[in-house]
């Protein structure tokens, strides 16, 4: 592997920042691996109750998107670097909450929610535009394909690694371990974000102007759309999915097994996909990778045995990454070519996480609605179905885009 790592460096233009961004994603993905599956859980076995869970990540979706805005703001006005380490921060402070108010901490999810949300939002903000300067047209493949390596990497050693302490340690010691170590990878992260280069950002934060902008560019219009189909997905998927395999197995072991497995065929695959699709076969890369991912949810509905759940993890493995890295490119590029795109990236940064967060709320909306008039165990699965085609849709909104990469760069 780091033969074909070598390969890979020598012939991209690989600058110091693109490796420490990164190095900055890697510690990200472990620590929020570690512990974010198992902070669902640590609620759950506190309160029982699924409102409590879903306003938890209600409560993130919601302040997400709020504090992407003030984060653009920052980010027109200081230097984009001090945004990105306000928002490891933030999480260091969210895991130290945790440990803070201890068996409580189901008493406080709202809270919670919001300071996650608020972290995740100063982080994203600063790593996607960071992201998008670093990277070149012909490097963006490589850098989400070699970050998606890492966050699996992340996935497999971090739910393995905490599910095994936690079913080692007594009533909820081992949840202590795991987000104390989660804290200590977010402050590593902070020091190193001091290596970067200072990026400072010119003009006014105009994010009204770009959310018009879908009136004049309908591509920009059509790969907001597929955001907010993304998030339709998500906003239930990252926290029902992992309530659902624990109350089948009982054992947070299974759900770290269950992560290795996802996370073992995504690595293998996040590794290859920038090899394998160009810019010419993203749109059938993302088709097929919908399709096969909405129809995978039905293994995950009908899995009753550890090895039909661990099916549908190799399944989702597969053909996540054949769908995000193709997809993630192809917005950049979108964004590239867009009005003004120079000065205004921030903004269309914002734009973007503010339609993806929609969907997300929209989410966990339809599962507050669902389960206040269905009981939980007889609703969920009708959920997951309903939610489950989010990624499908978005080949739907994004056959039109012009795929041919950017002529010219932005940075």
């Amino acid at each position: 592997m780091m033969s074909k790592l070598s390969t890979w460096l020598s012939r991209q233009n690989v600058s110091r920042d693109l490796l420490l961004l990164l190095l900055i994603g890697g510690l990200y993905s472990l620590g929020i691996f570690l512990s974010s599956t198992f902070v669902n859980i640590y609620l759950w076995k506190q309160s029982n109750s699924y409102t409590d869970i879903a306003l938890y990540n209600l409560s993130i979706y919601i302040f997400q998107p709020l504090t992407f805005i003030v984060a653009g703001r920052w980010a027109k006005k200081m230097d984009r670097v001090i945004v990105l380490r306000t928002g490891v921060t933030v999480l260091s402070l969210f895991f130290l909450t945790v440990l803070v108010v201890g068996e409580r901490a189901a008493s406080f999810n709202l809270m919670l929610g919001a300071l996650l949300g608020i972290g995740y939002g100063f982080y994203w903000l600063a790593y996607n535009v960071l992201t998008f300067e670093i990277t070149e047209p012909d490097t963006r493949d490589f850098f989400n394909g070699f970050l998606g390596v890492l966050q699996s990497l992340g996935g497999m050693t971090g739910p393995l690694l905490a599910g095994f302490i936690i079913s080692r340690l007594n009533n909820f010691t081992g949840y202590t371990v795991i987000f104390s170590a989660s804290f200590a990878l977010f402050i590593v992260a902070v020091l190193v974000s001091f290596g970067l280069s200072r990026r400072k950002a010119r003009g006014n934060f105009s994010f009204r102007r770009i959310i018009t902008e879908r009136k004049h560019n309908v591509d920009w219009k059509r790969i907001l759309n597929a955001h907010v189909a993304q998030g339709f997905r998500e906003g239930t998927f990252l926290f029902a999915v992992s309530i659902w395999i624990f109350l089948l197995t009982k054992n947070e072991l299974s759900l770290g097994v269950f992560n290795l497995v996802y996370s073992g065929f995504s690595f293998m695959f996040y590794f290859l996909v920038s090899r394998w699709v160009k810019p010419k076969r993203r749109k059938t890369s993302i088709f097929i990778s919908g399709l096969c991912l909405y129809v995978s949810v039905v293994i995950l509905l009908f899995s009753s045995t550890m090895p039909l759940l661990l099916l549908y993890a190799a399944v989702a493995g597969v053909f996540f990454p054949l769908l995000y890295v193709p997809y993630v490119s192809l917005t950049y590029d979108v964004i590239g070519r867009s009005w003004n795109a120079a000065e205004m990236r921030i903004e269309y940064i914002v734009v973007r996480e503010i339609f993806l967060n929609m969907g997300r709320v929209l989410s966990i909306l339809v599962f507050l609605g669902a389960i206040t008039f269905i009981p939980p165990e007889t609703g969920i699965p009708y959920i997951l179905l309903l939610v489950g085609g989010g990624h499908f849709l978005i080949y739907f909104f994004i056959r039109g885009i012009d795929s041919k990469p950017p002529r010219v760069t932005h940075n």
